[in-house]
């Protein structure tokens, strides 16, 4: 019996918009759910992190990958594992976070844990990438390397901008492990949706994430 598609990248941003209008209109809400110092006692932030935004055009890149590579997953992998590879990606990127930024918040570690899924699980797929369709594993490689160059750059005490590198690499890496564990699963899963990857809109996204966490 086929699987329905859920729709649940999609949903997901809905509910991250929402999230980002209640942090506009009520003053103090993010710091109650920002990843910081105070997340050991209040675990709950490790989570809630993930679905706070520092701005629009923080949230318009994330939740760009989002919609896009999220549905892309979703429809190999299915709903459940999908929503799997985002949270867990995201609390496990965050773990690894707080323990060399004083806070942080974004989707960006989910997000890569999602990238990193779908390298695995379908490593050939063309992707328009650097004004270029390359196979998304090649993209993926040259992402990372971008972020090892920032994450360096941070740890020396030179950071480029405020990006969460180490964030993306560790949600990337978990994405990996989760490609592993449900490729096999995705290789019986029929194909039912296509999603067009437009050049423009990924070299848009290319060139705001490395300004955003």
């Amino acid at each position: 019996m086929e699987r329905k598609f859920k729709y649940y990248a999609l949903k997901l941003c809905l509910f991250i918009i929402v999230i980002f209008g209640i942090q506009v209109l009520f003053n103090g809400f993010t710091e109650m759910f920002v990843l910081n110092g105070l997340s050991w006692s209040e675990p709950w932030r490790f989570l809630s992190a993930v679905f706070l935004h520092s701005g629009v055009l923080h949230l318009f890149y994330n939740l760009f990958a989002l919609a896009l590579f999220g549905s892309i997953l979703e429809n190999y992998i299915g709903g459940k594992r999908f929503l799997i590879v985002f949270i867990v990606s995201g609390i496990l990127a965050n773990l690894i976070s707080i323990n060399f930024y004083n806070s942080s918040l974004g989707a960006s570690g989910a997000i890569f844990g999602v990238i990193g899924a779908l390298i695995i699980v379908r490593p050939l797929m063309v992707v328009w990438a650097f004004g270029l369709p390359m196979p998304i594993f090649i993209a993926g490689i040259i992402w990372a390397a971008g972020d090892v160059l920032g994450a360096i750059g941070f740890l020396a005490g030179n950071p480029i901008n405020n990006t969460g590198n180490i964030a993306h690499l560790s949600g990337m890496f978990f994405g990996f492990l989760f490609g592993f564990i449900f490729r096999r699963s995705s290789q019986r899963r029929a194909k039912r949706y296509n999603v067009s990857i437009d050049e423009g809109e990924v070299r848009t996204w290319e060139r705001g994430w490395m300004n955003s966490r």
